[in-house]
């Protein structure tokens, strides 16, 4: 019964992290559009939280470098179960123009799980939306 309640609260109201491994910032513009009253993700009761230890959701931008590998791995791990990873926009999902880039270790997938990928370089606040809520339905 107490399980089935927490399962409810976290499907009704998820909190998320956002971490940038690397990218241009344009995917974190569309993240912050996607909280303003405009497109109102609040409406779904998502919060954006301030630490991986309290979040459901990581929202992941940008390629990873080689100098974000450990960083990402550890917000990852602080992260609790269960826990739903969004690669957002081009680059997090395949690499995007930093695809043979020197300082890549690739996109997010290969270096954590990741649950809904959303493109679009930059993917839109309403496509960020919608793969949140996809993400959502995997509890």
């Amino acid at each position: 019964m107490f399980e089935k309640l927490i399962k409810l609260s976290r499907k009704k109201s998820p909190w998320a992290f956002h971490i940038n491994t690397g990218s241009c910032n344009n995917c974190d513009i569309e993240i912050i559009a996607a909280l303003t009253p405009r497109f109102d993700v609040e409406r779904f009761g998502i919060l954006l939280e301030g630490s991986a230890r309290h979040a459901d959701i990581l929202l992941v931008t940008g390629f990873v470098s080689k100098q974000s590998v450990k960083r990402l791995k550890r917000v990852y791990e602080q992260t609790p179960e269960p826990k739903l990873v969004v690669a957002v926009g081009a680059c997090a999902c395949s690499g995007g123009i930093f695809k043979d880039s020197y300082n890549m270790a690739g996109p997010v997938d290969k270096i954590i799980p990741v649950d809904v990928y959303i493109g679009g370089c930059p993917p839109r606040p309403q496509a960020i939306i919608d793969g949140i809520v996809a993400a959502l339905e995997k509890l």
